[in-house]
């Protein structure tokens, strides 16, 4: 859940929304969650969007947290905008109905067609996609109902996003061998570490994983940093960061990646 109170105001209180720009390619965003709104304003601010805008999403599943950002998107409001939706097929329809049946009334007093943008839907493949310059592979990924993770590449750089996870039992060290090709040799790997060992305990079955997992992953898929992500909404400031600090002396231990604890505004050069 979206959560703001002073005892998160370095990291940051919305959901899931990371954006991937460079050269050759459109933006691509993993996730809409209700950091897309913020997105949005500094798209209007900044690249001055009025005359269209256009990217790819990547949506690793249809949880609320992971798409409540998408009618708040400022940009989409313009004819001339165009986002390509990108997701996991679902069970027993379409991902764009999927969408649809809760972007509506009563859930929602509109739907996509008050978005005056175009708006179109995908579902992933095995298959890669190009995305101008970038290539994009996913995997389906161990949580609570078709998830998938997404891994971007472009010029011999790679970003893999794996933001929902879960963890095979307490304490356990293995890894869906999807996954681990997924994020193999990737040079930032965003990944899911929401629990301490002694939460997972009383969560096992809630779909994510600890932050130990997350070093895990890490170090056998062999990537060179690793972003803490989707930090439990319990969680405050200092709490992450000590999280973060037992990570990344984990790691050390483990001669892995550097390990960092995403936060809202974070901007990472590749």
């Amino acid at each position: 859940t979206p959560c703001s109170s002073p005892t998160n105001q370095r990291f940051g209180g919305n959901t899931a929304c990371v954006v991937l720009t460079g050269d050759g390619f459109q933006p691509i965003v993993f996730d809409l969650g209700t950091g897309l709104r913020f997105w949005g304003t500094e798209i209007m601010e900044t690249q001055h969007a009025a005359g269209g805008f256009a990217a790819t999403a990547l949506v690793s599943h249809l949880h609320w947290d992971h798409v409540q950002g998408l009618p708040f998107f400022t940009p989409l409001h313009d004819t001339e905008s165009s986002m390509r939706i990108i997701g996991p097929a679902q069970q027993g329809k379409s991902l764009e109905q999927a969408v649809r049946e809760f972007l509506c009334p009563p859930y929602f007093p509109v739907t996509l067609e008050a978005l005056r943008g175009t708006v179109t839907f995908e579902e992933a493949s095995r298959e890669p996609i190009e995305v101008g310059a970038a290539t994009v592979t996913s995997v389906d990924v161990p949580h609570c109902g078709p998830t998938l993770g997404f891994r971007v590449e472009v010029e011999g750089k790679s970003v893999a996003y794996v933001s929902d996870h879960q963890q095979p039992g307490c304490q356990s060290t293995t890894v869906d061998p999807g996954v681990l090709a997924l994020c193999d040799g990737a040079d930032l790997l965003i990944h899911d570490a929401q629990y301490t060992d002694t939460e997972f305990i009383d969560r096992f079955d809630w779909g994510h994983c600890t932050t130990d997992y997350a070093v895990e992953v890490a170090v056998q898929a062999k990537v060179k940093s690793l972003a803490l992500f989707h930090h439990d909404p319990s969680h405050d400031d200092d709490m992450v960061d000590s999280l973060a600090g037992l990570a990344a002396l984990h790691s050390a231990k483990r001669h892995g990646p550097e390990v960092l604890a995403a936060y809202e505004g974070l901007v990472i050069d590749l």
